[in-house]
């Protein structure tokens, strides 16, 4: 691949809230179309909505990590992404995943016995992710289900109404096959959910200051060998490897948002020196923080 890479990301707040509204107040429901190679460094990283989301696989392959789980999917598969649930996806080719990230609202309001009885359920029980084989005969009708809603989005006027039609159909057909793989609120993969978000926050208010495993571990009242563990289940790294990488993003805000020098963005940013910092930011980016100023400067130019 040749020429200036464009990059694409999530935008979360400091628990991994994704900002993004979905949809309308009046009508809570978003599609996408998009190809998780046009993603910064390849990934949809880190990030939760309480939206239901349906992801189908059209072509090529990645891994969703949901949760504590991780799912290796290919082309002609579907995915359900549980309410709340910590996601992310990566690749290492092109791969295009159009997706729905709807309110559960839509399925039925908040008092009424649908709701009630057959979605809160599985969103406070049901598992993080569920993954659709085209080769079990009541997967494959619920990709079918999937697809319908996708093609009635890209359609010029969609109809609301066969899009809730559509959307309870698939609920129905999910309600008929309920998967044993449960998990409750108070569940340790809930816990330790919990405990990932406020971590993350200490990190994120305190990433300019000079902090330890021990501080972070002490901020959810752990041991630093649990934080350890709860982070690499969870989100696949440490504790401080994040601390790191939530600096190094920080620092590449600073490089396209400000005029100052890599020595002051390093200082503000946490690290504990120019060099150390530039050489980090090389590792993360594949670049110099000089080089990434002058590229997405330029990229914007041709904009």
């Amino acid at each position: 691949m040749s020429g200036v890479m464009a990059f694409s990301q999530i935008i979360t707040d400091e628990t991994l809230l994704e900002n993004a509204r979905h949809g309308s107040p009046a009508f809570p429901l978003q599609f996408y179309y998009e190809d998780i190679w046009d993603f910064d460094f390849h990934c949809i990283d880190w990030h939760w909505h309480p939206e239901l989301e349906y992801v189908y696989i059209q072509s090529g392959h990645a891994a969703c990590f949901a949760g504590e789980e991780k799912k290796l999917l290919s082309a002609g598969q579907g995915l359900l992404i549980n309410s709340r649930v910590l996601h992310r996806f990566e690749t290492d080719c092109s791969t295009v995943i159009p997706n729905v990230v709807y309110s559960p609202f839509l399925l039925g309001a908040e008092d009424s016995l649908i709701y009630q009885k057959y979605v809160h359920p599985f969103m406070v029980g049901g598992p993080g992710c569920i993954v659709f084989d085209p080769a079990v005969s009541w997967h494959a009708s619920c990709i079918q289900r999937m697809q319908e809603i996708f093609d009635m989005q890209q359609k010029q006027d969609a109809d609301e109404m066969k899009t809730v039609a559509l959307l309870l159909d698939f609920w129905s057909k999910l309600c008929q096959h309920p998967t044993s793989n449960r998990t409750q609120n108070n569940s340790p993969a809930h816990t330790n959910q919990m405990r990932i978000q406020i971590m993350m926050q200490y990190i994120q208010e305190h990433y300019r200051e000079k902090i330890s495993l021990e501080d972070i571990a002490f901020c959810v009242h752990i041991s630093k060998t649990t934080a350890m563990q709860v982070f690499q289940q969870g989100i696949r790294q440490t504790p401080i490897a994040y601390l790191i990488r939530y600096r190094l993003k920080r620092a590449a805000w600073m490089l396209l948002s400000t005029e100052k020098t890599g020595v002051v963005i390093a200082e503000e940013t946490g690290f504990e020196s120019a060099t150390y910092f530039c050489r980090e930011f090389k590792k993360y980016y594949g670049m110099t923080p000089q080089q990434y100023r002058n590229s997405k400067r330029q990229l914007s130019a041709f904009e």
